[in-house]
């Protein structure tokens, strides 16, 4: 009896497994077609000429105001804000990343990184909207005074605050990434190194590291999807204006602050400006989904290796 019991609690949690994964992909499914549905409608309105009238100004144009009296639909502003805020935080975030990752796995003792650990993970813990605020009211002021120094003018809104602030936000998560695939070298390379008269600074950096290289690329690729898709940190601190510049010192505004702004608005249901945030979405998606598939396909090879 006792067998039969287990065998038909087997049965039912296989089913329940199951049950969850097949509703995970379902809402995946769902996701991907409401927003591909409406941005075939956005791209086939006749207030944006109509496909593939609108699809050329997509991505020809350099303003975007579709919710202006005079459309523009040029998504190349919102891009720009995107990946000038991404880089600025994967520029803090690459560095600071790697020297963590190789304290932590490399010299740190195991009281010490217990210790440092559950402060990292503290910092992913905190909520976005924080750091929008912290990035607005402390980043920001504190540039400001150390650029006027300089006589350099720097905006209110800018893409340099939340991009610093941002690089700090995913650094324990692009950090313990990156720990992870130093650990997965060899323990053996690390001895050979020694045998040879390197220093263990000098074995992490030129043996460990480029050793685990597939692995640190990938985590840095799924940092910059999550950079890329962060939302408040760029809707509190850089601004709702689609500026199409490099200069990280002027307000920018990204997909997501742009998603934010309109979805906040009062808009009526399936109007052009209503469409023009599930094409910015649409977008934003594939982005993301590219970092994301490069990044497994670095990891499986780091897996096969």
């Amino acid at each position: 009896m006792k067998i039969e019991v287990k065998k038909k609690l087997d049965v039912i949690f296989k089913g329940f497994l199951l049950l969850t994964a097949t509703a995970s992909i379902l809402v995946t499914v769902g996701i991907v077609v409401a927003l591909v549905e409406d941005t075939i409608r956005f791209f086939t309105h006749p207030e944006g000429g109509g496909f593939p009238t609108s699809l050329i100004r997509f991505f020809t144009e350099t303003e975007w105001t579709p919710t202006f009296i005079s459309k523009k639909i040029g998504i190349w502003p919102l891009l720009c804000g995107t990946f000038l805020i991404a880089g600025i935080a994967m520029a803090i975030s690459i560095p600071l990343g790697i020297l963590i990752a190789v304290y932590l796995s490399e010299f740190a003792s195991h009281r010490v990184r217990e210790a440092v650990k559950p402060w990292l993970d503290f910092l992913e813990a905190v909520p976005t909207v924080v750091y929008g605020y912290f990035a607005l009211l402390g980043v920001t002021p504190l540039l400001q005074w150390i650029f006027a120094k300089f006589g350099i003018e720097m905006h209110g809104m800018n893409a340099l605050s939340p991009g610093i602030v941002l690089g700090v936000m995913i650094l324990p998560f692009t950090a313990s990434l990156v720990e992870d695939a130093m650990k997965g070298v060899p323990q053996y390379l690390r001895e050979a190194s020694y045998s040879l008269g390197a220093t263990k600074l000098r074995t992490a950096f030129q043996v460990v590291i480029p050793a685990a290289k597939s692995g640190i690329i990938a985590a840095y690729l799924l940092g910059t999807s999550r950079a890329i898709g962060e939302t408040m940190v760029v809707a509190v601190a850089a601004g709702m204006y689609p500026n199409l510049t490099l200069n990280p010192l002027e307000p920018v505004q990204t997909i997501t602050g742009y998603i934010v702004q309109v979805a906040l608005g009062d808009l009526p249901f399936l109007s052009f400006e209503y469409l023009s945030i599930f094409a910015a979405g649409f977008l934003l998606f594939v982005l993301t989904l590219f970092f994301n598939l490069l990044a497994v396909y670095l990891k499986s090879r780091v897996e096969r290796y």
